[in-house]
């Protein structure tokens, strides 16, 4: 039995499709197809039901897969050995909120650039349930969640932390400095939030629901640093992280507010599958974002 193959097969079913295989690994798809075949040849067994262009495993499939991956990741270990002189090297695909990559970005990726020059970050943002689907196709290295705490014990938590969230508002605001609010005082004033269903903010609108309160906001925005932005010039209110917010609530331009009947479990969560390969690269990445990107007593 080939480890290729079990490679190839371990992709497909990964990924649920021969051509997105093919593509991964640079091969025609007819070449995935024969490598798939010989297994089943081998093996005198169907390991996928293709119907109507879809493919599924088969529950022979399923049990073969168990063992592909681990001959995969022992594979990928062995190369990592021989090659642990080497300087870290490669693509690492990311996945986060927009908060948190845009932090990342602008307070980090230029020394991570210069510790590690041969090391090519992607960055793309998603809500939550997509990151975990990504990291189920391998379509993804790592991510950082910011929502409820994850519980899988498909995927490894590399580091985690609470996160600390609060109304905000510009300094200019009338409401600035006020005192014991509860959310019924400022629900029907404009609010800026970040996207609906989005991480902290499915969290926010779901303790709303509790409390049968309902805002409708006059901007919705991925981009965190916008809405500071926009707050500082107006009269409008948000609901944020405290890593976004911190900075420029130090520096005197953001104020937070005293809204006591309004609490959100976030969770930051580092996380990557189970089954990943790390690299030298992806050693490199997950170790740097542990130490800058969560507080030391975490």
């Amino acid at each position: 039995m080939e480890i290729r193959n079990l490679i190839t097969f371990a992709r497909v079913a990964e990924l649920n499709s021969f051509t997105k295989a093919a593509q991964l690994l640079g091969y025609s798809q007819s070449t995935v197809s024969f490598q798939i075949k010989q297994l089943e040849t081998e093996l005198d067994c169907l390991l996928f039901e293709r119907i109507n262009h879809t493919v599924s495993l088969t529950d022979r499939g399923r049990e073969l897969l168990h063992y592909a991956q681990s001959v995969k990741k022992l594979t990928d270990e062995f190369k990592q050995d021989i090659s642990s002189r080497q300087e870290p090297r490669g693509l690492i695909r990311f996945v986060a909120p927009d908060s948190v990559y845009e932090d990342m970005l602008l307070t980090n990726y230029l020394d991570f650039h210069r510790q590690f020059p041969y090391v090519d970050l992607k960055f793309t943002n998603a809500d939550t349930v997509t990151m975990l689907e990504v990291l189920d196709r391998n379509e993804a290295d790592a991510i950082i969640t910011l929502d409820s705490h994850v519980y899988n014990n498909d995927y490894v938590i590399a580091k985690e932390e609470p996160v600390a969230m609060h109304f905000v508002v510009g300094t200019a605001s009338p409401l600035a400095g006020a005192k014991e609010l509860s959310i019924s005082d400022i629900a029907d004033l404009p609010f800026i939030l970040t996207e609906k269903g989005m991480g902290y903010r499915k969290m926010f609108d779901n303790e709303l629901a509790k409390q049968s309160i309902e805002i409708s906001p006059v901007l919705e925005v991925g981009r965190t640093d916008i809405i500071t932005f926009l707050l500082q010039e107006s009269d409008c209110i948000s609901y944020l992280p405290d890593f976004v917010t911190e900075k420029k609530v130090n520096s005197g331009q953001l104020a937070y507010l005293d809204v006591r009947d309004v609490e959100t479990s976030i969770w930051k969560q580092l996380i990557y599958h189970k089954n990943k390969w790390l690299s030298n690269s992806m050693y490199s990445f997950l170790e740097y974002v542990k130490s800058h990107e969560f507080k030391a007593q975490s």
